[in-house]
C-alpha cells in the first residue's frame, strides 16, 4: 500500500486517527441513560474474543490510528481484559491508550493499567450523593467510585477526567458540587448532554436533557471561565477555570453539532464498525475476522473502504432522519 492508501480519510476530507473499541456490552452498573432496567446481553459466541479485538486494534494502528480508547459497557468487568490491555500498550505506532470506566474497579486496577501503558483515564460520576448516585446507576456504590478516583490519582496518569451526564429531574442541582470536587483535586471534568441513543425505560430523554449552555451558566455563577482553543482527540470543548489547574469540558451532541472535524469511529464488541455515533452506517468486521479465507489485509481493506460510508453529521432529535435504536452500552461509550 502507498502512504496515501495507508491512511483513513473520509469523503469529507476528515482523517480518522482515533477509535473507540468496546470490549464488552456488560456492566456492573445499570445507569438510566445507558441501559434499560432489564437488559439482555449478547451471547458469548457473538462477541469478539480478546484476540479478535487485538487484531482489530492492530489493523487500525497499521492504518495510521494513533489513539485507542477502550469502552464498554464497563471494560474492567471483561474476564482477563488486562491481558488485552497489556498487548495493546505495546502496539507500534500507538501514541495513546485511553480508558473510559465507571471507576468501581480502579482500586484494584489503577496501578496495573498505568503499568500497561494507559496514559489517560475518564471516570463517569453523575452525583456525589450516595442515595442519588444509586438512583441514577440503579446498583452502583458511590464509595467504590470515589475510592477508584483516589486510586487513579495515586497511580499518576497523565490526565484524569471525570464525565458527568446532567439530567433535569435527576442531578441538575449538582453542577457546582461536581465542578468543585474536580477542581479541588486538580483533575478535569466534562459535562455531557444526555445522548438520545435507544429508548430509556425510566424517563423521556427530551424532558431530562440539560443543554450545556445552561450548565455553563451555572458554573459561571461561581467561577470565571476562559474559552480555550485547545483541541483534544474527542468532542469536548474546553474552558480554563481562572486560578485553577483543571479544565472544564462540554460535550454537546444535542445543542452543538461537533461533526465538522470528527476524527473518530467506534467498534462494538460484536464487531460492528460504526462510522458515526448518531447513524447506523456500519461494516461487519466480525464476518471478516471469522471468515475461513479472510486475511489481515482483507480486514484492513474493509476498514479503508468503510471511510466512504462515514456520514457528514448526526441528526439527533431531527424527525426527518432515522434515530439510532441501540443503547449506549451496545454502542461503546
Amino acid at each position: 500500500m502507498s502512504q496515501k492508501e495507508n491512511s483513513l480519510v473520509d469523503k469529507f476530507g476528515r482523517r480518522v486517527d482515533y477509535i473507540r473499541l468496546s470490549v464488552t456490552d456488560r456492566c456492573d452498573f445499570r445507569c438510566v441513560y445507558c441501559m434499560t432496567e432489564d437488559m439482555t446481553f449478547l451471547p458469548r459466541a457473538q462477541i469478539l474474543s480478546l484476540e479478535e479485538l487485538y487484531q482489530v486494534a492492530r489493523a487500525f494502528t497499521e492504518l495510521g490510528v494513533k489513539k485507542i480508547r477502550l469502552t464498554g459497557g464497563e471494560p474492567m468487568v471483561r474476564s482477563d481484559v488486562m491481558s488485552l490491555i497489556n498487548r495493546l500498550g505495546k502496539l507500534p505506532g500507538l501514541e495513546e491508550l485511553l480508558l473510559t470506566t465507571n471507576g468501581a474497579q480502579l482500586d484494584k486496577y489503577a496501578v496495573p493499567l498505568k503499568e500497561a501503558g494507559l496514559s489517560r483515564i475518564n471516570i463517569s460520576i453523575d452525583s456525589l450523593d450516595a442515595e442519588r448516585f444509586r438512583r441514577i446507576s440503579r446498583v452502583g456504590k458511590l464509595e467504590k467510585v470515589l475510592a477508584g478516583i483516589d486510586a487513579a490519582r495515586r497511580a499518576g496518569f497523565d490526565r484524569i477526567k471525570l464525565n458527568s451526564v446532567i439530567m433535569r429531574g435527576y442531578n441538575e442541582d449538582e453542577v457546582i458540587p461536581l465542578a468543585d470536587y474536580a477542581l479541588s483535586r486538580d483533575i478535569d471534568i466534562a459535562f455531557i448532554e444526555e445522548m438520545p441513543l435507544g429508548e430509556a425505560s425510566d424517563h423521556s430523554r427530551e424532558e431530562t436533557t440539560c443543554s450545556n449552555e445552561w450548565v455553563r451558566g451555572q458554573i459561571e455563577q461561581k467561577y470565571r471561565l476562559l474559552d480555550s482553543a485547545e483541541k483534544t482527540a474527542g468532542p469536548s470543548r474546553y474552558v480554563q477555570v481562572i486560578g485553577k489547574k483543571s479544565r472544564i469540558g462540554f460535550i454537546s451532541p444535542v445543542s452543538h453539532n461537533f461533526c465538522e472535524d470528527c476524527n473518530r469511529v467506534r467498534v462494538t464488541v460484536e464487531g460492528r464498525l460504526l462510522l458515526c455515533l448518531g447513524n447506523e452506517h456500519s461494516v461487519d468486521l466480525r464476518e471478516i475476522l471469522r471468515g475461513e479465507n479472510s486475511s489481515h489485509d482483507d480486514l484492513k481493506e474493509a476498514i479503508i473502504k468503510s471511510m466512504d460510508l462515514k456520514p457528514e453529521r448526526h441528526y439527533f432529535y431531527d424527525k426527518d432522519h432515522a434515530q439510532p435504536v441501540r443503547l449506549m452500552n451496545m454502542t461503546g461509550g
